[in-house]
């Protein structure tokens, strides 16, 4: 059973107003929390700064108080979608405290962690509202100085898409913080109060802030989101800071392959260590990034049209007009039109012309069309299916030149038919319980595309494996088709949360709205915690467990009706009879001590501990000092045995005549006596 020490302000009410429920984080400046406001019935968050900080800030000069109050106010006049709204400041036992809008949601840290990096949409998105609220702070004459994904806010999109990065709404917070707290630190000339990991290089070596300050530090955290970790790193938080100032931001693609060149400039502008070649403030920057996510998305849509509009080639058989007669479609051979005088190929010209006008087929002599009984001119050309016929039989060419013809519809025909029903097919292939990396690359060189699902928990795959493929591997696919996949987020943990200080029935309350089953221990009696408060939980606070698992908690019975008496210093049977008197087991242990045999050198529980009656009490029980090895001195000169034996501890009485030599001793030599007892030597 792992027990936590109470957090003090947990269930207290602030200025009569704010009842404080749950902590929510901890950062180096505050605390924050989630509250109650009672009197306007909403939740809200409450930071309150950490007591170090305001002796610290207060040590380097007066006024931290004002300044921060100050600041406060410069903070509520701040109104914008994406700033998180400051309610109310005050301060509560000597600490300063802000109360501002709850946002249901979780940090850009939190986000980065779990999904390890972003694509370049998602990011550019969360980017413009961060820069969006920003803007609106330095166009109110306010630099926030300490911009990084922690106090960023990612809450759900309205639309309750919650994978959906792009539509979410973002937020940022901590809006004069730092400034607050480095304005007494300038004062006394005190440290640099930023994180280093996203501090602009002239906040390192000059210690001032701008616009561009914040410009430096969005581009850091658009560095990060891109490719899951900050651009410099080291042992030290100095070294770190100066690399900032010594070595410039890689494009992201360095890092991640596939990164667009226009969002790697981005990021290259935003970050460059001359304060002046960078945008000049948040809103400058927003413009370039509302126009790099315009490029980015026109260039989407470019490649979707050009996929719609891509047809595979196929060879079609040539069609007629549908008013021509059949033996029109057929070209005649060349030796047959060769042969033909002028007036015969004249006279085929004439025939084909008055059949395509619609009309019957006319001879060269005849000025009329045919009338019934007549017979047709020599050189007339057949018409109808007969005509076609007889055509044919005369003319070995036409028959040859109507053989490859129906045979290159056939074969086309069985080509085309071929191709849609299984040429164009081939097996998927299987990609599940790859990692991602494989993934990607097995289809990129079988020829497929490859986009993602939404990823969900398995007990069995690890994170970032393809835990599910669409199609399923050896189905049908078109060749160089898109293969979906959905990725697995690893098994599924929830954190057991920190309900150490709280009642019961509140701890119970959040243990179930993180999916875990409250078993309620034996209570005990506590000296610190009030009856009802949890004191401990099974497993610890932080602790991963699957959802659903049973979490064990013990509750304070309250201070034990019964105070441990001090006992230490006693003799043991004179501690045994008052503890028994008191309804106390004691419970005795000997041990060696320079103390007097029988005396008690220590008792558990500690005295004023309370304790419940039977309980058992520890005592430790001095079994006198260790026994001494009485040397031999007889025959040695008086004043050397004298030093030798009082060196060892032993009193020593000397008999006749100290400068003597020894002649006899008491106790014996290689006698075991206590330290200090008294040693008899004659000296003759």
């Amino acid at each position: 059973m792992d027990t936590q020490v109470a957090d003090s302000l947990l269930g207290s009410l602030i200025d009569g107003r704010y009842r404080i429920r749950s902590r929510v984080a901890q950062g180096g400046m505050a605390t924050v929390y989630t509250a109650t406001d009672e009197r306007l019935e909403r939740t809200v968050a409450l930071k309150i700064i950490h007591p170090g900080q305001v002796r610290d800030a207060q040590s380097r000069g007066p006024g931290f108080l004002e300044r921060f109050t100050d600041e406060a106010k410069t903070i509520a006049r701040l109104t914008h979608p994406s700033v998180v709204a400051v309610y109310d400041q005050g301060t509560h036992q000597g600490l300063p405290y802000l109360v501002m809008e709850y946002v249901r949601g979780r940090t850009l840290r939190e986000v980065i962690d779990e999904r390890r990096r972003l694509n370049p949409g998602e990011a550019l998105a969360i980017l413009e509202q961060m820069l969006a609220a920003i803007g609106a702070a330095h166009r109110a004459g306010l630099v926030h100085r300490d911009v990084k994904p922690e106090n960023v806010l990612v809450a759900e999109a309205p639309t309750g898409g919650s994978g959906n990065l792009i539509d979410s709404v973002v937020k940022v917070a901590d809006f004069g913080l730092a400034q607050a707290v480095q304005a007494s630190a300038e004062a006394g000339g005190g440290q640099l109060m930023a994180t280093v990991a996203y501090v602009a290089p002239e906040l390192v070596t000059e210690g001032r802030a701008d616009p561009r300050t914040d410009v430096y530090s969005a581009g850091i955290v658009l560095f990060e989101m891109l490719t899951g970790r900050v651009p410099h790193d080291g042992d030290r938080p100095a070294e770190v800071a100066w690399k900032h100032v010594d070595e410039d931001v890689p494009p992201p693609s360095q890092l991640v392959p596939g990164v667009p060149a226009m969002v790697d400039e981005l990021v290259v502008r935003a970050t460059r260590r001359d304060p002046g070649q960078r945008p000049t403030d948040a809103g400058a920057l927003l413009t370039q990034v509302q126009t790099v996510r315009d490029d980015l998305g026109n260039a989407s849509a470019n490649t979707a049209v050009l996929r719609q509009l891509a047809q595979p080639t196929m060879a079609v058989s040539p069609v007629a007009p549908a008013d021509r007669p059949a033996w029109a479609r057929l070209p005649e051979p060349k030796d047959r039109r060769d042969r033909s005088t002028p007036q015969r190929r004249a006279a085929s010209s004439t025939v084909v012309r008055s059949a395509a006008a619609g009309g019957p087929p006319v001879s060269a002599a005849g000025g009329g069309g045919s009338t019934p009984g007549r017979r047709r001119s020599a050189g007339t050309p057949p018409s109808g299916a007969g005509g076609i016929r007889e055509r044919l039989t005369r003319d070995p060419g036409a028959r040859l030149t109507a053989v490859a013809g129906v045979v290159a519809v056939v074969l086309l025909l069985g080509i085309g038919g071929w191709w849609l029903g299984a040429g164009r097919y081939t097996v998927t292939p299987s990609l599940v319980s790859l990692d991602q990396a494989q993934a990607q690359a097995l289809a990129s060189q079988q020829g497929f595309t490859v986009s993602f699902a939404e990823p969900r928990h398995d007990e069995n795959v690890a994170r970032d494996s393809v835990l599910a493929q669409d199609p399923p591997s050896s189905d049908r696919i078109v060749r160089g088709g898109e293969i979906v996949l959905t990725l697995s987020l690893g098994p599924e943990r929830f954190q057991v949360p920190d309900v150490v200080g709280k009642t019961f029935d509140l701890a119970r309350s959040d243990l179930e709205n993180a999916q875990l089953t409250v078993e309620r221990t034996d209570d005990r009696y506590d000296d610190n915690l009030p009856a009802g408060v949890v004191v401990g939980v099974d497993p610890q606070v932080g602790a991963e467990v699957k959802q659903g698992d049973p979490v064990r908690v013990t509750v304070s019975k309250g201070r034990a009706p019964i105070t441990v008496p001090n006992v230490v210093g006693r003799n043991v049977d004179e501690a045994r009879r008052m503890l028994e008197e008191l309804g106390l087991e004691p419970l005795i242990a000997s041990e060696e001590s320079d103390k007097p045999r029988d005396e008690v050198i220590s008792q558990d529980p500690a005295v004023d501990s309370g304790v419940e009656e039977g309980a058992e009490i520890k005592l430790k029980v001095s079994e006198g000092p260790p026994a001494v090895v009485v040397p031999r001195v007889i025959d040695r000169p008086c004043q050397e045995a004298l030093a030798e034996l009082q060196g060892l501890g032993f009193a020593v009485r000397v008999d006749f005549n100290p400068d003597a030599t020894v002649r006899y001793q008491n106790p014996g030599e290689g006698s075991e006596v206590p330290p200090g007892t008294e040693i008899v030597i004659g000296c003759l």
